[in-house]
């Protein structure tokens, strides 16, 4: 058996080529002396002489590997001012909603208005979202970003107006989150148009949902500490700065691009709704959509319930802020494994075996565990989450470009929605059962709900749909233009 040192085979049958010899040049009766001949040089087989005062060419040096996984997504400079524009306008929003809750209380020594601030940041999200989500769509991405940061901006500074009643700072608080589905939709569309719809776009989408989590963590720190040294309105001030410096990056950082569906002559209000019965009325999208919604609705719940809870396994105070961070901690750890170390095949593989059994970590509460089996049940249950990283990617495949901004800015109202009211049936279920109980019901409940969908997921495959229906999705596409 021939190895790695043998010789080739042909090498003994290939002539040595012989040395070049000068041609006979005849000598002529008193002609001079002919100029010696230079031998021309022997060139190896396949190699190509080069004419005379032209460089020899040069083998290009290997280029540089291309960066992978998220770093891959911060080389495009249009996402890193996006990402910082996120940064800012999410660190403003967590720092108003504690600062606009103390004002309120000290203005009122209400706790019902207290509390009432922040439930209004997530109920007007269905209204924003459901009633102007056809903005994603209608007009260019960068002017509908810039003006809502600057709308937001205008709202914070009538906050700090000392005239401003509490019924007003309610009402702007509700503006600025009616406004906030519509700038999230409008940015995870224009995501597409800036990362692609493919890998980069996923991780894109995974980067703001880690800075959002990472914002629960430090922005109530980060505002905690501005009250000790700044009043609640001086603390809304920064809020209004945040906005201005988000509107800056978007309009300097970002490029101008058409609308994706022009002006189809009814009004807002009707297109909107339009595109929300196109979206719904998609069985593949809205099994995808509910995939999104429902699993976030019951995993709320130990969240809601963690002031009762802390209380009823007799831990102290403190240790209520690990029960709260704990599945923030898992979400971001998963998320960030998943991003960078599974390729995009093996994020889509996970999707339904991940949603499927994500909430279990809450049937723990079955025990009434103490606080550490708690936050290790808590943390599991924020891995779970990281099955929305393929999920993303599915999400855009489904959905025709001429409804991808409505769909976003529907898809983030649901959420938030369904979050806000996975909290409140928690918190109503806590007044008749043991709070352990609830928590537990909820994980049991919300598998068995994640679970149909999944089957609803898989049978709306592509290549799984009827012929029929994938006829009557295929004209609902091209009527949705």
């Amino acid at each position: 058996m021939p190895n790695d040192r043998s010789a080739p085979a042909d090498t003994s049958r290939t002539p040595t080529a012989p040395d070049a010899v000068a041609p006979a040049v005849p000598v002529v009766p008193g002609a001079p002396a002919p100029a010696a001949v230079t031998p021309a040089p022997v060139l190896p087989p396949g190699v190509a002489a080069v004419p005379e005062g032209v460089a020899p060419a040069v083998p290009d040096a290997p280029a540089p590997a291309a960066p992978r996984g998220y770093r891959a997504v911060f080389a495009v400079a249009e996402f890193r001012a996006v990402f910082a524009a996120h940064l800012f306008s999410l660190l403003g929003v967590v720092v108003s909603e504690l600062a606009l809750t103390v004002l309120v209380y000290d203005l009122t020594g209400s706790p019902l208005l207290s509390a009432l601030t922040f439930a209004l940041g997530l109920l007007p999200y269905l209204i924003g979202g459901t009633l102007f989500a056809g903005v994603a769509d209608r007009y260019p991405a960068r002017r509908v970003l810039v003006v809502c940061d600057l709308l937001c901006a205008a709202c914070v500074a009538v906050m700090l107006v000392p005239a401003t009643p509490v019924a007003g700072l309610l009402a702007l608080r509700c503006l600025v989150a009616a406004i906030a589905p519509v700038f999230t939709g409008t940015r995870m569309a224009a995501l597409t148009d800036i990362l692609g719809e493919g890998d980069l776009y996923v991780l894109g989408r995974s980067l703001l949902r880690i800075v959002s989590q990472s914002a629960m963590l430090i922005g109530f720190g980060a505002g905690g500490v501005l009250l000790t040294v700044l009043s609640p309105r001086g603390a809304i001030t920064v809020t209004a700065v945040t906005f201005l410096a988000s509107a800056a990056l978007l309009r300097f950082g970002t490029r101008a691009r058409p609308a994706r569906s022009g002006d189809g002559g009814g009004t807002l209000l009707k297109e909107s709704l339009a595109g929300a019965r196109l979206i719904l009325g998609d069985r593949r999208v809205r099994a995808l959509m509910l995939l999104f919604w429902v699993p976030p609705m019951f995993v709320v719940a130990p969240e809601a319930l963690a002031a009762p809870y802390a209380d009823a396994i007799g831990v102290p105070s403190a240790a209520l802020g690990l029960l709260l961070c704990s599945m923030a901690v898992g979400h971001i750890g998963a998320e960030l494994f998943v991003g960078s170390a599974l390729s995009p095949r093996n994020r889509s593989r996970i999707v339904l075996p991940v949603a499927a059994v994500g909430l279990l970590p809450l049937v723990v509460y079955a025990v009434r565990p103490g606080l550490p089996l708690a936050v290790a049940a808590l943390a599991l249950a924020g891995a779970g989450a990281a099955y929305v990283i393929g999920l993303d990617q599915w999400f855009v495949d489904a959905v025709p470009e001429e409804l991808r901004g409505r769909a976003m800015t529907l898809l983030t109202a649901g959420l938030m929605t369904v979050q806000g009211l996975g909290m409140a049936l928690a918190g109503l279920a806590a007044e008749f059962f043991p709070v352990h109980q609830v928590v537990a019901g909820s994980g049991i409940l919300g598998t068995v709900c994640t679970l149909l969908l999944v089957a609803e997921v898989r049978a709306t495959a592509p290549g799984r749909m009827s012929d029929t229906e994938g006829r009557d999705r295929a004209d609902r596409h091209v009527t949705s233009g």
